[in-house]
């Protein structure tokens, strides 16, 4: 039968140089599928790149899957790319493509690396469609940069679409209906920010998207494309900037995904100390092949472009920089110089950030590094890494086991608490309350907390307003806000039922007015990365678990003064140096009874008095009250 693939291509020599060097950031505009007219005929032209392959033909529901008369033409260059058009083929027609590797008898069947749309899980064709959406967000994004900045407060609502809310069938929300419910509670609670965990599709939901094969589709399970680009249009229509888990440390072995694409390794290392994770069973990019960092660098471009993200955070860069990430002796190979850094990965990592901040200079890149690798938000130019902020995973680990002591033992551990001030200003740092930390069986974060009911409540109060007040930008995992009882489970909805009870409702106003202070006090957020917004007052009263600070904005005068008690125990006439002379006035309280609290403290502003405390002239004093966090505003 005569082939009816019409010779056509996008490409020119230009693109495949550019490809080739690792420097071309928008292959979607090129490889893939894309609906176009050829010599009069409206059809679409396909372009996949398949380096070892023997044949590649175009299967679909046009040609009742059998590729016989729809077979690609292979570049006459270097380039590996295989392309034509198939006139007739339609928006919403399925398509994979069908390879014949040079070695070996098998035939693959793939999806298509660059697909715009897939079929929903377990099926797993792509669907032949066109992006075309009229955004309503030209205002936002004329302005974002007022939002993004560094100088801004981020207040980071973590959320895994799927398991928000479900319908009662268990059907999951679509993204319209995600659109009508999760924006106005987002925007409800005062977050600044929501931070979706992988939407890119996915072939198995228990991965949590983290094991990507679409690396430019939302995931079909809640809808088309355009009802994600609907989603984040309602975002920016209410102030919201949206961000988005990027993960380029690794994908699936599935066989219809990119592993072994065209018989070879042509997206993961061939090497298996740098091609294969031993944690998740997955391959690894080869970060020193070229095609391979603009396939992922064009997808993070792409997201920001068509889909008018405004962050990425990417997930696990540790694995990405290290060599012998969990790996024992004698099962990583040292770079060139007897290190265990991944030179090439770290060269992507740069090449990834240099290409979103010369391109989109309003955004923000968040690395989620878990190691003391220096400089990560560090300028390139300066030898840093280049990312906008990094996930704090000290101040996280630290926090949550000072949480867990019981109070009356606190007092051998407060270095959890304080040392992190030693190296907070090393990075431009985001405090993470994440996922992570309420799965496997790490507990829900209310029981981290020791304690009865009513301690564990305080506790969990007492942690948000210290993080609140903490430097740093916030990060909170759905289900944080308040109180979820049960791990995070992804087949289920967020216990909702839970807000019937006082107690929680109590830690949702409470998250509410933390949201709605740190948005609004400059003293609290102007100067989250500058060393001169923070200082301590007294960090050495380890025998009550008392510690002191304060937060300065830019203006002298703004100052807000956070005293922290971490026992049961009241503290009557507690004496604190201020360092201003004149009124203070208690801005928050997480012992309110609003909150659950006992509404110990009695007063809501406090005179100084010329009486030298703590090493300031001027000093305070007020009672305590039981495990809580006291916000106090130096009034003109």
């Amino acid at each position: 039968m005569s082939n009816k693939v019409l010779p056509h291509s996008l490409f020119t020599e230009f693109d495949i140089s550019l490809f080739q060097a690792g420097k071309h950031f928008r292959l979607y505009e090129k490889l893939g599928a894309h609906l176009t007219n050829h010599e009069g005929q409206d059809g679409v032209y396909f372009a996949v790149f398949a380096p070892m392959a023997e044949k590649v033909e175009v299967i679909g529901n046009f040609n009742n899957w059998s590729g016989q008369e729809h077979c690609l033409f292979v570049r006459w260059d270097t380039s590996g790319i295989w392309e034509g058009f198939i006139p007739g083929v339609q928006i919403g027609d399925l398509y994979k493509y069908q390879i014949y590797p040079k070695t070996g008898n098998q035939i693959l069947q793939k999806t298509d690396p660059f697909g715009y749309y897939q079929e929903e899980a377990p099926k797993t064709a792509s669907i032949v469609w066109k992006l075309e959406y009229k955004w309503k967000d030209k205002k936002w994004l004329k302005e974002r940069h007022k939002h993004n900045n560094l100088e801004a407060p981020f207040s980071v609502y973590e959320v895994h679409s799927a398991s928000w809310k479900m319908h009662p069938s268990g059907d999951l929300y679509t993204y319209d209906e995600l659109a009508e419910h999760l924006v106005p509670y987002v925007k409800e609670m005062g977050f600044t920010h929501v931070e979706f965990m992988p939407v890119m599709e996915h072939p198995f939901g228990g991965s949590w998207g983290y094991q990507v094969n679409g690396f430019f589709a939302p995931t079909s399970r809640q809808g088309e494309p355009q009802g994600f680009m609907r989603l984040v249009d309602a975002f920016h229509k209410e102030g919201i900037s949206v961000i988005l888990d990027w993960v380029p440390s690794h994908f699936p072995s599935d066989g219809h995904g990119l592993a072994t694409f065209d018989g070879s390794c042509v997206y993961e290392h061939p090497d298996p100390q740098k091609g294969y994770h031993p944690d998740w069973k997955s391959h690894i990019f080869n970060y020193a092949r070229g095609e391979v960092r603009s396939f992922l660098i064009s997808s993070a471009l792409f997201w920001l472009e068509l889909y008018h993200i405004d962050g990425l955070r990417v997930d696990a860069v540790a694995s990405i920089l290290h060599l012998d990430y969990s790996r024992e002796e004698g099962e990583w190979t040292p770079n060139q110089y007897g290190g265990n850094y991944y030179l090439e990965a770290i060269d992507f990592i740069k090449d990834f950030n240099m290409a979103v901040y010369q391109n989109y200079p309003e955004v923000q890149t968040i690395a989620e590094e878990s190691t003391a690798f220096p400089m990560v938000t560090h300028p390139i130019h300066l030898g840093g890494l280049g990312f906008g902020m990094k996930w704090m995973m000290g101040w996280m680990n630290d926090t949550l086991e000072y949480f867990k002591t019981d109070p009356f033992f606190r007092r051998y551990e407060q270095g959890k608490l304080t040392f992190n001030m030693f190296y907070a200003y090393s990075e431009n740092y985001v405090l993470p309350l994440s996922h992570d930390e309420v799965v496997h069986g790490k507990a829900p974060l209310i029981y981290k907390m020791p304690g009865d009911e009513w301690q564990k409540f305080a506790n969990l109060r007492l942690l948000f307003g210290y993080m609140f007040m903490h430097p740093g930008n916030k990060l909170l995992f759905m289900g944080g806000e308040f109180g979820q009882t049960r791990e995070w489970n992804y087949q289920e909805e967020l216990q909702w039922h839970l807000l019937q009870y006082p107690l929680h409702q109590s830690v949702q106003i409470l998250v509410k007015d933390l949201n709605k202070l740190f948005t609004t006090e400059k003293a609290i957020y102007e100067q989250q990365y500058n060393p001169n917004g923070f200082e301590w007052i007294d960090f050495s009263d380890e025998v009550q678990s008392v510690i002191v600070f304060m937060r300065k904005g830019k203006k002298e005068t703004d100052r807000v003064l956070v005293i922290c008690n971490f026992t049961p125990e009241t503290r009557d006439k507690y004496r604190i140096g201020v360092t201003h002379p004149g009124s203070w006035k208690i801005v928050l309280n997480t012992d309110d009874k609003k909150y659950g609290g006992s509404g110990y403290t009695s007063g809501k502003t406090f005179k100084s008095v010329n009486k030298n405390y703590h090493g300031q002239e001027q000093s305070i004093s007020l009672d305590l009250p039981p495990l809580a966090m006291i916000a106090i505003k130096f009034k003109e």
